[in-house]
């Protein structure tokens, strides 16, 4: 298993993955794009820069798919009204910042020498993040934490649940993959923040 992220000495932090880890990020960050590119808040792709700007026809109402809901909560549950204009000015462009950070960690990925497909294994993928992605990367692991919790039924102070479930339990090993994410994110953090 990968050590996690290291401080680099100009700033940033660095990362050696497998071939697998890295295949399973590049996974979990294409799934977290198409979840949240296919659904019509996604903001218009115009050809008119200022026209995109200004575009405010997203969406006033809650996404039905449970993790979209936890990824763009109701800003107002009190006032339905509210809570509808605000989503219509903000989920899109909202939607367009967490594919895009989660496309920057793809990216990363296969620059850093993960191929686009098959030939994963005795490979080793190097990363390098400079501190403005390193942000971007840590905001990716939150969504994608998130989206893992969501889809699993993850609640606060139930871990021993999750431990006792047997190896055969395909969602063990789901929740692994949530707890590996988290150790990505903390080691990430530490690695960042400064001493």
């Amino acid at each position: 298993m990968s050590e996690g992220f290291h401080r680099r000495r100009k700033g940033g932090a660095v990362a050696t993955f497998t071939g697998f880890e890295a295949d399973l990020l590049r996974s979990l960050a294409s799934q977290l794009v198409e979840l949240l590119r296919n659904e019509a808040a996604a903001p218009a792709t115009g050809d008119d820069p200022l026209e995109s700007l200004l575009d405010f026809s997203g969406p006033t109402a809650a996404p039905d798919d449970p993790v979209l809901a936890r990824l763009f909560p109701t800003a107002y549950p009190e006032d339905e009204e509210a809570a509808g204009e605000f989503r219509r000015f903000t989920e899109g462009a909202l939607r367009d910042s967490k594919a895009q950070a989660a496309a920057l960690v793809i990216e990363t990925l296969e620059a850093g020498g993960l191929p686009p497909e098959g030939g994963q294994e005795g490979l080793v993928v190097d990363i390098e993040l400079g501190p403005p992605d390193a942000l971007t990367w840590l905001r990716s692991f939150t969504d994608i934490r998130l989206a893992l919790a969501t889809r699993l039924g993850v609640e606060e102070g139930d871990e021993d649940y999750w431990l006792a479930l047997p190896d055969e339990d395909p969602r063990a090993h789901v929740y692994d993959i949530y707890q590996w994410v988290g150790y990505l994110q903390e080691t990430l953090v530490a690695a960042v923040s400064p001493r």
